[in-house]
């Protein structure tokens, strides 16, 4: 089996339980040649760090204000966070995850113009330094597209995208990436914007340690890049070696990475 130089590009390092050393083993020898930390609030955003110094070179941290946070943060709690991503932007490679969130259970613990306030002050810190983005948007899509593009953020990517293919095509017009997850190997909305998406736009990731399937279920690791490579493979009816380059190239663009990580055929 051939392997390919691939870039986990959004995965919750923080979360997972078992051994991290053996998920980092893990991803390298799946051919894993970097992977994106994110963070949630101010205590995985320094988990994100202490992990990233850990494996230099391969981990690279992104501190985030996830609107799943804000339920239990209150203003004094959000101003904390933004300061922590702050005195830390010249060590991320991006902020995130960040963004909003329109399902009912979220919605009923911060409300809509509160996350909506939230990412705001996250888009000024963006705008400010010119971060790139790593965007949440389940069931808000349009909203979240709409404040990203106000902000005129040039580097986004829109994670796990399920949303409307009429947004899709404002994300992919402005600019913007999505992200594919192994969601791609069962869930049709997730699919369809990974059909509907160019090859350019597109990156790779796992989103860790989620547990994806319908009747057979698994634990994401960052290996598992190698299943969402795989399965954009079948759903764009291309080789895995072109997919393969033109999402790890992506992401080294995307994340300043290319200068950072030397690939021979880049």
């Amino acid at each position: 089996m051939e392997i390919y130089k691939l870039i986990d590009t959004h995965a919750h390092l923080d979360e997972i339980i078992e051994s991290i050393d053996k998920a980092v083993s893990e991803a390298r020898h799946a051919g894993v040649i970097a992977i994106i930390a994110v963070g949630q609030d101010y205590e995985s955003n320094l988990k994100v760090l202490e992990i990233s110094e850990k494996y230099p070179g391969f981990v690279y941290p992104a501190l985030g204000l996830h609107p799943w946070s804000l339920g239990n943060a209150d203003a004094k709690k959000v101003s904390l966070i933004l300061q922590q991503i702050e005195d830390n932007i010249h060590r991320i490679v991006a902020i995130g995850e960040v963004g909003l969130d329109y399902d009912k259970r979220v919605v009923a613990s911060a409300d809509k113009e509160r996350q909506k306030a939230a990412f705001r002050l996250v888009l000024e810190l963006a705008q400010k330094y010119e971060k790139a983005l790593s965007v949440h948007s389940r069931y808000s899509w349009k909203d979240s597209y709409d404040l990203v593009k106000e902000y005129g953020i040039k580097q986004a990517v829109f994670h796990w995208y399920t949303g409307l293919s009429s947004v899709l095509r404002e994300i992919i017009a402005e600019g913007y990436f999505i992200s594919a997850t192994p969601a791609t190997e069962y869930h049709d909305e997730h699919r369809r914007a990974v059909r509907e998406t160019p090859l350019e736009s597109l990156m790779l990731e796992t989103d860790c340690p989620v547990t994806y399937g319908r009747e057979s279920k698994f634990q994401a690791y960052p290996a598992d890049v190698v299943r969402t490579l795989k399965s954009v493979a079948q759903l764009k009816a291309m080789p895995e070696k072109i997919i393969a380059e033109q999402t790890t190239a992506n992401a080294l663009r995307f994340f300043g990475l290319d200068r950072q990580i030397k690939c021979f055929w880049l």
